[in-house]
């Protein structure tokens, strides 16, 4: 393993062994619900197994997304009049497309990170979800994953027909990319105002300027640029793919900082033996890979980089509505599922994925590093210029959203004013 910012992960090794573990994701429990018989999923003739797998999965199909460009397994089946939906929450993904023989999903695991699997369209009595080990991971365990089994939303140059320029490049997105390098192969709903951004057009590569930026900037529903009646939803909506865009990056982080951990600590447990050290040492290139995988994990998730929004964003479905209605809140009512939309994505820039249970379930020693400075922040008692973004209203309000919302943040904050005491001088 080389260092920490270019970290590449051999998964199939100790102590990963990523194909060779069994998950415990959300699909492999529906997997176990569905061979005990304990629940079943139902056939509808237009989306096959689409609208009972959401059901079951707990995935709003408000979240819908449409992606026009040929950047999947599913390539042959994507096209403009025939987009691929992606519907997602805050751990699972599903990928349809009307005319695709199978449905791609995805959840996340605490300890394996993103588990890919797919069911075929076909009606059947006992439908069968299937785990994949290999070809999804030829994109989604890639340098655009942080070089782990993840996620990532790209922005392309788009022909008319789907299949990108790539002769022109590509970005994968997340909260830290500017607009007008934002989603470049999507069907784009809501009304941006005045900001420049790569969807619901086709790029001209013979062109100086590719984009027609005013072209279909701002449009209400995706039936107006082609016909939607097959798909759960009318809209593409821009918040539903800005939260993507922030959680699937969050998602790699998450995962990365875990491997990382445990594999630089299986390593040095390794030397240890060989070198015949105590097994509790640990070396400065043990600490610093740690850390730093920390705090690029840290600076992701209180949105250090992220682009301002230059027009404020108005969406034209409820998945904001309903997304912030989700919680937790604290005592005053407030959440870090609330929306902003006008400068930035949120009001509280704190992701909402600090509470999901592969956050709770890193490494104990990355996880001790990253709350104890987590609470450094948000007291003002670190002066990292990366964080320069939060004003000491922001540090307090979600300080005060996550001591009122995470009891384990809660009693880590007990200790952290107990030690900052006993380390003032005496007067």
């Amino acid at each position: 393993m080389v260092g920490s910012a270019n970290a590449q992960f051999d998964f199939e090794q100790a102590p990963i062994k990523y194909s060779k573990t069994e998950s415990n994701d959300a699909v492999a429990k529906l997997i176990s619900q569905l061979e005990s018989g304990e629940t079943s999923l139902t056939w509808n003739d237009q989306q096959g197994w689409l609208p009972s797998l959401l059901e079951k999965l707990e995935v709003p199909s408000l979240s819908q997304t449409l992606v026009f460009s040929k950047t999947s397994l599913q390539i042959r089946h994507i096209r403009p009049r025939s987009p691929r939906a992606i519907y997602f929450n805050d751990v699972t993904y599903l990928g349809w497309v009307p005319t695709a023989e199978f449905i791609e999903v995805s959840s996340v695991d605490d300890h394996l990170g993103a588990v890919f699997y797919t069911i075929r369209q076909r009606k059947t009595d006992r439908p069968e979800i299937t785990r994949d080990h290999t070809s999804c991971l030829s994109c989604h365990g890639t340098a655009k994953t942080k070089h782990v089994p993840g996620y990532l939303v790209r922005s392309v140059f788009p022909s008319d027909n789907g299949q990108p320029h790539y002769s022109m490049g590509s970005t994968t997105t997340d909260q830290e990319t500017p607009f007008s390098e934002r989603f470049g192969g999507w069907y784009l709903t809501g009304d941006l105002g005045k900001t420049k951004h790569r969807g619901n057009k086709f790029a001209d590569r013979d062109s100086e300027e590719p984009f027609d930026w005013q072209q279909h900037a701002n449009i209400e529903t995706a039936g107006e640029l082609f016909d939607s009646k097959r798909y759960l939803e009318t809209t593409s909506d821009v918040v539903a793919l800005m939260v993507l865009e922030h959680q699937t990056q969050m998602h790699n982080l998450i995962t990365r900082a875990a491997y990382e951990t445990r594999q630089t600590i299986h390593y040095q447990q390794v030397m240890n033996r060989v070198l015949d050290r105590e097994s509790s040492h640990e070396s400065e290139s043990t600490v610093r890979r740690i850390k730093q995988a920390g705090d690029e994990l840290l600076k992701y998730l209180l949105f250090a980089g992220e682009a301002k929004i230059e027009s404020p964003i108005r969406p034209t479905s409820d998945f904001a509505s309903q997304f912030s209605q989700l919680g937790p809140s604290d005592k005053a009512g407030r959440s870090l599922r609330e929306f902003d939309l006008q400068t930035r994505l949120f009001r509280y820039p704190c992701s909402f994925l600090i509470y999901s249970s592969s956050y709770d379930q890193l490494p104990p020693r990355v996880l001790d590093y990253i709350e104890t400075r987590l609470l450094r922040i948000l007291t003002n008692q670190d002066d990292d210029p990366a964080f320069d973004h939060l004003s000491i209203q922001d540090r307090g309000d979600i300080l005060e959203i996550l001591l009122d919302t995470k009891p384990s943040l809660r009693e880590r904050m007990k200790a952290h004013v107990t030690d900052s005491k006993q380390t003032q001088p005496a007067k």
